[in-house]
């Protein structure tokens, strides 16, 4: 159960404020990772983006006594500077990391002895992306002394742009994901209806899906269930593929998702090839591997060329359906030898060492 600080005082002293255009209670990914990890290290503070004025205190939530999650009510981007120097005791911290540009202008209040830029998405190239995100983000490329890329891709696109870029790809806790600590896992009630085999996926839901694919899927393959886990945004919920044999199961925790993992046959990443997925490096890849389950992706440029002996490529329906009734079965030691050079808890480390030469 988290904690609630009173806003009206002044917070502590952190070492690091980490700045996030996602909320930390929502799909957990690479910044909740990354930065409980980081936590152990530095006392931090992670800034949300804003949610708008309202009657109520802005929302501190303490996640251990070493990291806390601010909710700022306030309306605008631009007014967070100066909202922070009002309930911060100092204007100069260790390490200021952001997680997307459009918060650079807290860089003309506060004084970062080092400023880092994870780089996980090119979010530019999202639906709905602010038109000012790209010069912000040159202003952040500016600022920056260290910027890590979530991908390869994203790697090679930045380095032409910073001269300190390092490529730390998505991870992933095996454990959580193998359930090799279980003895028995019990089938979620709402797949206990769901006919095998099951075709899973799970993550958010938007412009990112190939929703025709799926549609068109589905309908020509109705000896299989589809089974999408996860929010729906920045789409229409009249915009998705309906059928008898797909189900949309809403939004699981991180803790839910291995018990539904388990009951998938095989694992979807039934991405678009667009703008918003040109420059993706997906973190199940990684997570679906961790459960042993056959793999179906669209060729998501960094899923082909670093899985495309493990993981089953397609490029339309017919590919689809084909896998669906052949999947791969050769692919446990491929696996498990990817599995063996990652973890989040290496990739953590490897980033506070850089930061630690770079603050030395």
């Amino acid at each position: 159960m988290n904690n609630y600080l009173d806003s009206s005082k002044k917070l502590p002293i952190y070492d690091m404020i980490v700045f996030c255009h996602l909320r930390w209670d929502f799909v957990y990914q690479r910044p909740q990772h990354l930065i409980t990890r980081l936590s152990s290290q530095y006392k931090i503070l992670v800034v949300e983006e804003p949610i708008g004025r309202s009657d109520k205190k802005s929302e501190i939530i303490e996640i251990s006594p070493s990291l806390h999650v601010l909710k700022p009510h306030i309306d605008h981007l631009e007014e967070l500077g100066s909202y922070l120097k009002s309930i911060l005791k100092d204007s100069k911290y260790l390490v200021g990391w952001f997680y997307s540009a459009a918060f650079v202008s807290v860089l003309n209040t506060f004084d970062f002895e080092t400023v880092v830029y994870d780089c996980m998405d090119e979010l530019t190239l999202f639906k709905g992306a602010s038109p000012e995100l790209l010069a912000q983000e040159n202003s952040l490329l500016s600022a920056a002394d260290i910027v890590f890329t979530g991908g390869k891709s994203l790697y090679e696109s930045k380095r032409e742009k910073h001269h300190n870029v390092f490529c730390f790809p998505s991870s992933v806790d095996v454990s959580h994901f193998s359930n090799e600590e279980k003895e028995h896992i019990e089938k979620p009630g709402d797949l206990k209806n769901v006919k095998s085999p099951i075709i899973g996926y799970y993550g958010v839901i938007d412009e990112r899906i190939d929703l025709d694919l799926l549609q068109e899927t589905a309908l020509q393959s109705t000896g299989a269930s589809f089974v999408m886990i996860g929010p729906i945004c920045k789409i229409e919920e009249h915009d998705l593929p309906r059928a008898e044999n797909i189900h949309y199961l809403g939004m699981k925790s991180y803790d839910e998702l291995p018990q539904y993992l388990h009951f998938f046959d095989i694992a979807m990443m039934p991405f678009a090839l667009n703008d918003s997925t040109k420059f993706i490096s997906p973190t199940k890849t990684l997570e679906y591997m961790a459960a042993m389950k056959p793999i179906i992706s669209t060729k998501i440029k960094d899923v082909v060329r670093e899985y495309s002996s493990s993981v089953s490529l397609i490029d339309n329906t017919n590919d689809f359906k084909k896998v669906i009734k052949q999947p791969m079965t050769d692919f446990q030691s491929q696996y498990e030898e990817i599995l063996e050079n990652t973890s989040w808890d290496r990739t953590a480390e490897k980033m506070s060492t850089i930061i630690n030469k770079v603050l030395a």
